[in-house]
């Protein structure tokens, strides 16, 4: 389904493929948004496409991959395709984001910086509980 998804958006996009490249523009787009440039710590990504006229992007990587966030000890997963319509400090309908609060992985949906200092973002669920983290936690990691 991401596949016929990122294939409708795809006419008008941005598109840069290779994993440096790919990394380089995720975390341009990243600040672009005023967002935390390290909140998609992906390994070997294949592509990275960005419409800005609709806001729709995506990312490719070869495989699914978890990522460990050491200042909220949280384990994060992403899927082989990612997807999410981005605007300035938001991101909503995201696919291919999991997080493991307790026992179970639980979806992803948004997740934002509401405060007029920028310093929380809150990540939300389907089910439409959020919770708030320092938007420090996920700058990149030196």
């Amino acid at each position: 389904m991401a596949q016929q998804i990122i294939e409708n958006n795809r006419q008008g996009a941005e598109v840069y493929t290779g994993h440096d490249m790919c990394m380089k523009k995720v975390v341009e787009i990243l600040g672009e948004l005023h967002l935390p440039r390290g909140l998609l710590p992906l390994k070997n990504m294949e592509e990275v496409g960005y419409n800005r006229s609709t806001g729709f992007t995506w990312l490719k990587q070869k495989k699914e991959t978890t990522h460990h966030f050491k200042k909220i000890g949280k384990n994060v997963w992403y899927a082989k395709e990612f997807t999410a319509q981005v605007e300035d400090k938001k991101v909503t309908h995201m696919t291919g984001v999991k997080v493991k609060p307790l026992m179970i992985w639980v979806s992803l949906t948004g997740m934002a910086i509401e405060d007029p200092e920028g310093k929380k973002l809150t990540m939300t669920t389907s089910t439409g509980l959020g919770k708030s983290f320092p938007a420090s936690a996920f700058e990149l990691e030196e």
